[in-house]
């Protein structure tokens, strides 16, 4: 399979900017898994698609303000961080702005009176960095920081939250599970009633995720590592769900990848590297709630694995026809 042919031409106005108020108005396309057919809706009516006894599974991650500006200590240049993942205590591999000027031994102070030392080169260009800070160093970033959102979003996010889910509580993320983003309690109540159960996993998404594929063949790209948790509560859930003849609903690729990927080795907590592309046979879901991706992304190949290259091309184009918003604060769609 090719790169190309996971290709779609978007128009560059359909990229949200900004997300919708309330939460759960954004738009949903739901696609009949064997049939391809699409129903026009809102997110709002979402349990009008899910039936007694299905599971919906979510990521719990929290997205923390990994972005963060300071100055080198010994000459005043400006800097950005990134953080990307914790290494240690104090210890971090960080994006760094500018990378010439920040080699091991740099020193760059921050405000709050939060310091880093850049202590090594990583692979493809990170840094690996120590801080040093009094009091609670997510209640600094909290303060200091701002949230990391993807590179086609050049609008300032007025509200923090927003770039969470109301049902975060595991803070680990660089990027949100988006899919999860248009939930409200709403949605959660009229589930509830209708004897629709819940159950949450955790994977902390890593900038990895919009890291495009750069060979042609996408068989030789090299997928990102990330960290996943399924409490056994969870697991225990996902029985019960499969023998009453429930369905069980990733929302998110993230929570699909974690799924699948626990469904292959047998192992609730582990590292998965796990590349979702067509002619992949699912073992756990039955179901996706997601959101419109980017063209030749890993994201839309895991899609069309799970609907059909052909389906899921037809949905975008006509999710382009009706002008639906795209991306992470974009509109959404069910697959079941």
């Amino acid at each position: 399979m090719l790169k190309s042919d996971f290709y779609y031409d978007l128009p560059e106005e359909l990229i949200a900017q900004t997300p919708v108020e309330p939460r759960d108005s954004s738009r949903l396309m739901k696609i009949d898994r064997k049939s391809g057919k699409v129903t026009h809706d809102r997110f709002y009516n979402i349990c009008d698609y899910l039936k007694k006894g299905d599971l919906l599974v979510m990521n719990d991650s929290k997205v923390f303000p990994a972005r963060i500006y300071g100055t080198k200590r010994d000459t005043g240049v400006p800097c950005e961080f990134l953080l990307l993942k914790r290494r240690g205590l104090n210890e971090w591999e960080t994006m760094v702005k500018p990378g010439r000027r920040l080699k091991p031994g740099a020193f760059v102070e921050f405000p709050e009176g939060l310091s880093a030392e850049v202590l090594d080169t990583l692979e493809g260009g990170n840094r690996l960095v120590r801080f040093t800070y009094n009091g609670d160093f997510y209640d600094i970033l909290d303060r200091i920081g701002q949230m990391p959102l993807p590179p086609y979003i050049t609008e300032k996010l007025a509200d923090k939250d927003r770039y969470n889910t109301i049902y975060c509580r595991e803070t680990g993320s660089a990027a949100a599970p988006t899919a999860g983003l248009h939930f409200t309690e709403r949605e959660f109540e009229k589930a509830r009633e209708m004897g629709v159960d819940t159950a949450y996993v955790t994977l902390h998404v890593g900038l990895g995720t919009f890291r495009p594929v750069k060979e042609d063949d996408i068989l030789d790209h090299k997928m990102h590592t990330e960290h996943y948790e399924i409490p056994p509560e969870t697991a225990a859930k996902i029985r019960a769900c499969k023998e009453r003849g429930g369905r069980v609903i990733a929302v998110g690729t993230t929570s699909c990848r974690t799924l699948e990927s626990a469904a292959q080795t047998g192992r609730a907590t582990d590292d998965t590297s796990i590349f979702i592309y067509p002619g992949y046979e699912f073992k756990c879901i039955d179901g996706l709630i997601t959101n419109f991706h980017l063209p030749e992304s890993t994201l839309i190949m895991l899609v069309s694995a799970f609907l059909g290259r052909e389906k899921t091309l037809a949905a975008y184009r006509t999710a382009i026809e009706e002008r639906y918003r795209f991306f992470s604060f974009g509109d959404c769609m069910i697959i079941i």
